[in-house]
């Protein structure tokens, strides 16, 4: 098979590709990667693994999480790319159920064998005795990801409805999102009940989504503008947490009366039109990098692989903790935050990414998708959405194993979708 040089690849690419889109996608997903690779604060003594999060041991790491939570970078992103998939779809004469299908295949297809791993290791761990809580935390760890796909399929389905409201509104269809998220927020943290505040996945990451159209349609154009708007979302966010309930870390701390990502909260929002002006006053100097050979080629092969990156790097993280365990230990020995551990880091994430490139090589061609294209029926779609969405998001909340046992059935949700949009093409 004949390799393909960097400028091979750069002639290959279409003069109408946006590669400073590719550029952040894959820019988020790694800086999601590398921090949660960083987060993890493990060490085992004597045999006992002592487990934990870098945020819960040092508040001076808080105010990081404004640069290391990027999701709203990646709406942002995917807020420029469902919109231009739609329109190019709607004006070819497609429909909704069509389109939607395609972009659940590209979502679903990859956490198939993600789910299935999984499902298989509990249950004959299970079975072998193995410490329930051991499996659940380890399960849950794993699946944080998932949490990510559960809010982007729905947005995904959404997307022609809000896509509509920013052709209609502009930006008051922006504003909007941001005064209803923060009335979400207000009921669930005041008169209850909380988990009103679950309907800020869909409000909160749909407004994000918005500024990715508002950057399609040209609405963005010029730095003083994309500034503006990242002055608008610091004094927002800074409000927010000064004056509000909100803590400082946009991740979520164990025990903390208010989380700002479990459910989302209204300064997410806020964040993604800080992180989204800053990238965006960068454009100009990322698309003259992007224009060269080597950069744009290395953003071509990690693009397409990066869904199986992030949805691997945290079971491989798990499964060489266990290794570790195994072992004695080794390698888990030096304290988190101390000087040694801090000089071992650079080993970690080389150790780590060279396990989770030889999964991804393996599962990695979930991410090839065939077209299929002619009609399909409007509740297969809409059905997928829904078991898509709510297994995911059980799992990344909870994992699959309680004190009662292994909940096999929320993992085979998502895989049902996924079939659901995945067969043959209906008459």
């Amino acid at each position: 098979m004949r390799t393909l040089t960097p400028a091979a690849v750069a002639a290959a690419t279409p003069t109408t590709r946006h590669r400073v889109v590719d550029l952040l996608r894959v820019g988020a997903l790694a800086v999601v990667v590398l921090g949660h690779w960083l987060v993890a604060a493990v060490t085992v003594r004597d045999g006992v693994l002592d487990g934990g999060a870098v945020l819960d041991r040092a508040a001076w790491t808080h105010p990081l999480t404004w640069v290391f939570q990027v999701m709203p970078v990646f709406f942002l992103v995917g807020g420029y790319a469902n919109a231009l998939s739609w329109r190019r779809a709607r004006s070819d004469g497609g429909d909704w159920p069509g389109w939607l299908r395609s972009r659940l295949r590209r979502l679903l297809g990859p956490v198939v064998p993600l789910l299935l791993f999984w499902t298989a290791l509990v249950l004959v761990a299970d079975a072998a005795g193995m410490d329930r809580g051991s499996l659940r935390l380890a399960s849950q760890v794993a699946l944080v990801p998932t949490w990510f796909l559960a809010a982007y399929v729905v947005v995904c389905a959404l997307a022609p409805l809000t896509l509509r409201l920013w052709e209609r509104y502009g930006w008051a269809s922006v504003v909007a999102g941001l005064v209803l998220g923060g009335v979400v927020d207000l009921v669930s943290l005041t008169v209850g009940p909380w988990w009103v505040g679950f309907a800020n996945y869909v409000v909160v990451w749909c407004t994000v989504h918005q500024l990715g159209y508002a950057w399609l349609d040209g609405r963005l154009a010029g730095r003083p503008r994309r500034l503006l708007m990242a002055g608008v979302g610091a004094a927002g966010l800074v409000a927010l947490v000064a004056l509000g309930p909100y803590p400082v870390s946009m991740i979520g701390l164990d025990g903390a009366a208010v989380n700002n990502s479990y459910p989302t909260r209204v300064t997410l929002a806020f964040l993604g039109l800080l992180q989204a002006g800053l990238v965006l006053a960068l454009e100009p100097a990322l698309s003259r990098w992007m224009a060269r050979d080597r950069p744009w080629a290395a953003v071509v092969v990690l693009g397409a692989r990066m869904m199986s990156v992030y949805l691997w790097h945290l079971t491989v993280m798990v499964l060489v903790i266990g290794l570790s365990l195994l072992s004695g230990g080794f390698g888990l020995g030096p304290e988190p935050l101390s000087a040694p551990w801090w000089a071992t880091r650079p080993l970690w994430w080389l150790v780590l990414g060279i396990a989770t490139a030889g999964v991804v090589a393996v599962v990695g061609r979930f991410e090839h998708v065939r077209r299929r294209p002619g009609p399909i029926p409007a509740w297969r779609p809409v059905v997928a959405t829904a078991l898509g969405c709510g297994g995911l998001g059980v799992m990344a909340g909870q994992g699959i194993v309680d004190a009662a046992g292994v909940s096999w059935w929320w993992p085979l949700l998502p895989v049902a979708a996924a079939a659901l949009v995945s067969g043959r093409r209906s008459r």
